[in-house]
């Protein structure tokens, strides 16, 4: 996460339940440090933290009155930041470096033998969609195959290229013409 260091810093500052009660009560209205720290039964100090930590990432503000100063949310701040560092591109950012294909993979390899071909067809549905995503890269995008040869591709991976084969039309990794027609691979 060390990608998008606003969105890690953001929910640093909502991690703690004290941190998340300031919030709250600055939704409602401002207070002083001393204020806070006797509605939360907190030492001061540990509220100027916690304010420290929010006006970081811009969630609260100050202005002096007197000898205190008094802070409050900025309501404008948040939905802001919200909408910024919550939105669908910045989540993403999130996952830049996660290898997406690792389960598949995974589960590649427990249901295979060293040669490639499948030692089982899995039950679990998830698992076999893993399976059948690997399966279907023995197919050429754009190629119309007889069923003849997608049998034949298919047994390289397992002797029930009737269930496979099903399973990868249903599945809409590969489509088909006619009852026993033309296959290709889809998208």
């Amino acid at each position: 996460m060390s990608e998008n260091p606003e969105l890690v810093a953001f929910f640093k500052a909502l991690a703690d339940a004290n941190r998340l009660k300031i919030v709250g009560l600055l939704a409602r209205q401002p207070y002083s440090v001393e204020e806070l720290a006797a509605l939360l039964d907190l030492k001061p100090s540990t509220v100027s933290h916690h304010l420290s930590r929010l006006a970081e990432v811009g969630l609260v503000s100050a202005r002096a009155e007197g000898y205190y100063n008094v802070y409050m949310l900025d309501q404008s701040a948040l939905e802001a930041a919200t909408r910024r560092i919550l939105s669908t591109e910045q989540m993403a950012t999130v996952v830049e470096n996660v290898d997406l294909n690792a389960y598949d993979r995974r589960v590649v390899e427990d249901y295979s033998r060293p040669d490639g071909s499948l030692e089982t067809i899995p039950a679990q549905r998830k698992k076999l969609e893993a399976v059948l995503r690997y399966v279907v890269k023995a197919f050429e995008p754009g190629t119309r195959y007889s069923e003849r040869q997608v049998n034949e591709i298919l047994s390289r991976f397992h002797e029930d290229t009737a269930s496979l084969r099903r399973e990868l039309v249903g599945s809409k990794l590969m489509a088909r013409e006619g009852g026993g027609g033309e296959y290709w691979r889809t998208g």
